[in-house]
């Protein structure tokens, strides 16, 4: 076997050498690869390249507009129609279950609700609260920021909108229709005293006795404190304790249960949040401290080192004469 398949071999090479002996040789003209390269385009001038844009856009000799006839036109219109049709019908379908499958005025899931954080007024440069005493520039901005956010508080708006509650216990409405409207207590301006700016419409800046206020975050259905109202209290972060001088708290230092649960802006529609007033009396001039005001209760966190804002808040003083 071996053998034969050698000899195999040898006589299929015998018949390519007779092949190749029999191509003849390549002339000098085969050799010339110049003749094969590419040749330059002629430059078009600008009126070809008109009448190729216009033959392109409507080609008078097929009927075609942009290369294609009426009726492939057509087919692509139709295709594109029907395939956004469809798209619009089940993203809309889509949302009408969404919408359907949810109410809006709860969250159809709260495994889980956060303890509330706190606010306060003024809030204009960050928390950083500086002005001279005798500087009306200094602390003007201050006085107009909580004219403004006391507004809503005043007290013809209140009797006008909300109803005067007397208890000291929750004010639970969940006996009515789901989308029955809530009726709000009123907080009237006027029981902020020395801070509600009707008496000093300064709010104390011009005294070097500044005020703030403090809200309490809105958390829709929560009852906070577990049967025992909030209260907050106040004191010196960073610097010495005694330049804080006398705090005063009106109309007291605590949140009234009265006020909550809050049922939603649709339907507490003239829910007015309570507000705790802090008068600092006694202010050292020229001395920079930094005041931290928290929440205090069941269920209150006011010590998050990754949340500043959860339960307390931090500002600063730096009060001149």
């Amino acid at each position: 076997m071996p053998h034969k398949v050698i000899l195999k071999h040898g006589q299929e090479l015998e018949e390519e050498q007779e092949e190749l002996a029999e191509h003849q040789p390549l002339e000098q003209e085969d050799l010339n690869f110049e003749r094969w390269k590419r040749r330059p385009i002629p430059q078009r001038t600008l009126h070809q390249k008109i009448d190729d844009l216009k033959k392109y856009l409507w080609n008078a000799e097929t009927n075609e507009f942009m290369g294609r006839s009426g009726k492939s036109w057509s087919l692509i219109l139709l295709f594109y129609a029907a395939l956004y049709m469809f798209l619009a019908a089940m993203f809309g379908g889509c949302l009408f279950c969404l919408m359907w499958s949810i109410s809006p005025y709860h969250p159809t899931y709260n495994d889980r609700v956060m303890p509330p954080g706190m606010t306060m007024a003024p809030h204009l440069e960050g928390h950083e609260i500086t002005f001279n005493a005798s500087d009306r520039k200094s602390w003007k901005k201050y006085a107009r920021s909580m004219d403004e956010y006391l507004r809503p508080y005043n007290d013809g708006a209140q009797d006008r909108k909300n109803i005067r509650c007397s208890q000291d216990t929750y004010f639970m409405q969940d006996d009515l229709e789901e989308s029955a409207e809530r009726k709000a207590c009123q907080f009237k301006r006027s029981w902020l005293g020395d801070c509600s700016g009707l008496r000093d419409p300064h709010y104390g800046y011009s005294q070097g006795r500044p005020c703030i206020l403090l809200r309490m975050n809105r958390i829709l259905g929560y009852l906070p404190g577990q049967g025992k109202p909030i209260n907050v209290t106040c004191g010196v972060k960073k610097g010495p304790p005694e330049a804080l001088g006398e705090i005063q708290f009106f109309p007291k230092s605590i949140f009234d249960m009265k006020y909550y649960p809050y049922y939603g802006k649709l339907r507490h529609v003239n829910y007015s949040s309570p507000v705790v007033a802090v008068r600092f009396a006694g202010l050292q001039y020229d001395t920079h401290i930094q005041v931290q005001c928290k929440l205090n209760g069941k269920g209150i966190i006011n010590d998050s080192p990754t949340d500043r804002y959860l339960g307390s808040v931090t500002f600063s003083f730096d009060v001149g004469a």
